[in-house]
């Protein structure tokens, strides 16, 4: 059977738009019970102090046979917890992260270096207190599992960065000679939506 030129031409066309059209990406969303960004901050040179944000939402959507997906998390700065209710005061006031003014950070990425269907890198953005630089993340860990109980795919990473405070106006201690280096350590945990 001999196919009409015109259709012949087509049909290359028409193959490719049918095979991405079964390729889609998938949503989930952040478990806010288990994903804490936190981080580590010098002290004067002399100890490093610790803490997380207790509340943080976001999405994730990821097309794993691609390899490509992107992120967006949104952090609430009055959320902040050093395990020290002054510290915590001082830190969300003007002073500091001024959450009265800029009460959300949010970290924008593109998920990257896929091997397997695991992303092994973010390349990204952080915005805080109105300012917006580069921040790209390390992930260290990534894994998918059937959540036993809602029966739909749960994954989870473990992702490292870091970032100059002073890059986002975040210098208290500076003239003191505080290190102005911060590293992170995010926990994430997402569901795929139905």
């Amino acid at each position: 059977m001999r196919i009409p030129s015109r259709l012949a031409r087509l049909l290359p066309v028409a193959l490719l738009l049918a095979g991405t059209a079964t390729a889609a990406p998938v949503h989930y969303t952040l478990d806010p019970d288990h994903t804490y960004p936190s981080f580590e901050a010098d002290h004067m040179g002399i100890s490093t102090w610790r803490g997380k944000f207790n509340h943080s939402q976001g999405w994730v959507e990821m097309d794993k046979a691609d390899g490509r997906g992107s992120l967006e998390v949104s952090i609430a700065l009055d959320s902040i917890d050093f395990g020290q209710d002054a510290l915590n005061t001082w830190a969300r006031g003007k002073d500091f992260l001024d959450a009265a003014r800029h009460p959300r950070a949010v970290y924008q990425g593109r998920l990257a270096g896929f091997v397997d269907g695991a992303p092994t890198r973010v390349e990204g953005s952080l915005t805080l207190r109105g300012v917006t630089r580069p921040v790209d993340l390390r992930i260290d860990h990534f894994r998918c599992i059937p959540h036993p109980v809602l029966k739909r795919e749960y994954c989870g990473a473990d992702a490292r960065g870091s970032f100059d405070r002073s890059a986002f106006g975040l210098d208290a201690g500076k003239d003191y000679g505080f290190d102005m280096h911060v590293a992170l350590r995010i926990q994430v945990e997402a569901l795929r939506d139905k």
